[in-house]
This record gives C-alpha cells, sequence and structure tokens, in this order.
C-alpha cells in the first residue's frame, strides 16, 4: 500500500520523518544515488525532484543514548503538539530512519507517492522565526541621506566630478608630455 503526500512550491520549515524497512547492508544503495542517475530512494518516494544534499538518512543505534526525538529537536529544530504527542512512537522505532526538509524537494511542487520500503512516520513544522522589534523610522531608514542645502546628497557630484577630471587630465598631460620631448 502507498501513501500520497504533496508537496507546495512555497513549502518552508517542513521535516518529514520515514522510517526505512530494509536491512543494513541494502541501506547505502537504496539511498545513494548512482553516478547512472539511478536512485531508489527518489523512486521509492515517487518524487520528480529530490536533493541529495538535504536527504538525511539515520542509523538510530548510531545515536547512542540521545532518542530519535531528541535528535529531532536537536538537529532541525522540531517542535509543536504533534510532534510532542508521537515523541514515544518515535523513540520505539529501530533501523534506519529518512529526514527529509523542505529544502530536499527543490521547490518543486509534487506529489510523492510512497512505497515500500519506506513508511511515513510524521509530518513537522520547525518553529516560525520569531518577527523582530517595531519597524524602523529613522530618516536614513527612508532613504534620506542628507539636506538640500548640506552639500551632501544626489545632488553633490563634486567628488565624482573631480575624479572624471583626473582621468581626462593625467592622459592629455602624457600626450603633451610626449608631443614636446619628440
Amino acid at each position: 500500500m502507498s501513501t500520497t503526500k504533496h508537496i507546495k512550491t512555497s513549502e518552508h520549515g517542513v521535516i518529514r520523518l520515514f522510517h526505512i524497512d530494509l536491512p543494513r547492508e541494502a541501506i547505502e544503495r537504496f539511498t545513494t544515488q548512482a553516478g547512472t542517475g539511478e536512485w531508489p530512494l527518489q523512486y521509492a518516494l515517487g518524487a520528480k525532484s529530490l536533493r541529495s544534499a538535504f536527504v538525511e538518512v539515520i542509523n538510530i543505534r548510531d545515536l547512542g543514548e540521545m532518542s530519535l526525538s531528541q535528535y529531532l529537536i536537536n538537529a532541525h529544530d522540531v517542535s509543536g503538539a504533534d510532534f510532542q504527542a508521537m515523541r514515544t512512537r518515535l523513540d520505539a522505532l529501530t533501523g534506519f530512519a529518512l529526514v527529509l526538509p523542505s529544502q530536499a524537494f527543490d521547490q518543486t511542487e509534487q506529489d510523492l507517492t510512497i512505497a515500500t520500503p519506506l513508511r511515513w512516520i510524521g509530518t513537522f513544522n520547525e518553529p516560525k522565526a520569531a518577527m523582530g522589534g517595531a519597524p524602523i523610522r529613522s530618516d536614513s531608514s527612508k532613504g534620506v541621506v542628507g539636506t538640500a542645502g548640506s552639500g551632501a546628497g544626489p545632488r553633490s557630484n563634486t567628488g565624482l566630478w573631480v575624479v572624471l577630471g583626473l582621468f581626462v587630465v593625467i592622459p592629455l598631460g602624457i600626450i603633451v608630455a610626449r608631443f614636446m620631448l619628440n
């Protein structure tokens, strides 16, 4: 039986967790994209686009004393009520887990059709970034750099004219000096 999940182009901050039901010796072949482009993991996801740089395969045993849920908190900042409710189930998993953040799908709208040996475990959101303080209301934030009478600002091009003048005067001086020496 397969599960279908929709990925939006605008998706950000979503973590999808899967269990990989394969023996240890088959994991590398399944999760590594071959030089020919063949990638069993992408086929099992039914993904049109998948970026290998964002595919994370975890041998749960390698976490040692750390639980899978604690790893997701530490590594991906996963939180929320849905996640908290699933922590016991997550921590009971053994074998290999697959973590796919939104970036793994390369901002490509697609429908995943998850098939064996993958089993979808959950979809979690990373916390949204907190908005900063009040907006800045100074003149400089509005693009006002000086006053009209100060000689500063867009109408004051004195420095520009000096530099341009040097580019004209110096080569002209070299030409005149060569002419006089001949």
